[in-house]
């Protein structure tokens, strides 16, 4: 099967070097805007070969989109227009109302699986392309429902190869549960990596920083090119995320300013009960919602 990548970098180096371990691809075709990633992935061995975007998805059996959520939502109409109507196109961005909304009446709208394989890290480009990047990791498909059947099952036998489990959500859905287990840990990276660069002295707390502050910050690391738009797209659940943590950071800080022991303490237990959604035990939250939860904070 001829699978044309658009996008080498981690995500979409990461899922090539996959598919040809596994043999889902007989072969890679590379697309990238960056030549010096292009070169580098094709000498890595990331692709067969590097050709422009028309050619690619013409000659495809599959295509994966695997670049900035804005550039999807710019190009997908695009590569719908040009592939055969037995090609199939899935995106793996974050977000997905803004995307799924932009080709909702395009006349291969069936062709298209709009997906989120959620995994990565917080390194960019193809040489942070790894193999088993998604083993074990959770793919959530959105709006299966608009897929015609024979391009869903190979976006599910594709994601399968890669030894993901699938979920299957609305686009609105994904949106929503993402902006608080995934778009919000980056989002408080982020401010918390700006909090310590303005503290004036801040090389001694680096010089002091251990496995926690490390693990807390990495995030922060990454790119700004791809998150940016992530942001930008999910803005509204995502700043609903962020007043829900803001109400919570206040509760804290009240508990402190007020000299209030039993809050404090009350406010830590009731947070330990996460310890009871990622071992299994009943909560509020949705099937889903735990499955994705538990997956993501592996």
């Amino acid at each position: 099967m001829k699978v044309a990548v658009i996008g080498l970098g981690l995500i979409g180096g990461s899922m090539a070097k996959d598919l040809r371990r596994t043999k889902f691809a007989t072969e890679i075709i590379g697309v990238d805007n960056n030549p010096g990633n292009a070169r580098i992935a094709l000498e890595a061995g990331i692709a067969d070969r590097i050709e422009p975007l028309e050619t690619a998805v013409k000659e495809a059996d599959l295509v994966i989109l695997a670049i900035p959520v804005d550039k999807i939502v710019l190009l997908l109409p695009v590569i719908l227009d040009h592939i055969s109507p037995s090609t199939t196109v899935v995106d793996v961005g974050s977000t997905k109302r803004q995307i799924t909304e932009g080709v909702k009446d395009h006349p291969l709208r069936g062709n298209f699986i709009p997906a989120h394989p959620m995994s990565g890290t917080e390194n960019s480009g193809p040489t942070a392309a790894v193999e088993h990047l998604f083993e074990h990791k959770i793919c959530i498909i959105c709006d299966h429902e608009k897929c015609r059947p024979q391009h869903l099952a190979l976006a599910e036998k594709m994601f399968q190869s890669l030894g993901m489990p699938i979920a299957y959500m609305s686009s609105d859905e994904q949106d929503h549960t993402t902006a608080f287990i995934s778009h919000l840990p980056h989002a408080t990276s982020f401010a918390l990596a700006n909090a310590v660069l303005a503290i004036e002295d801040r090389n001694i707390i680096f010089d002091l920083a251990s496995g926690g502050f490390q693990s807390t910050v990495r995030l922060a690391k990454s790119s700004p090119q791809m998150w940016s738009p992530i942001f930008w797209q999910n803005r509204d659940y995502i700043y609903e995320a962020l007043e829900v943590y803001i109400h919570h950071l206040e509760e804290f800080k009240n508990s402190l300013k007020n000299n209030d022991h039993e809050q404090l303490s009350s406010l830590i237990v009731n947070a330990n009960k996460i310890r009871g959604v990622l071992e299994g035990e009943n909560s509020s939250l949705t099937k889903n919602e735990e499955t994705i939860i538990k997956f993501y904070t592996k």
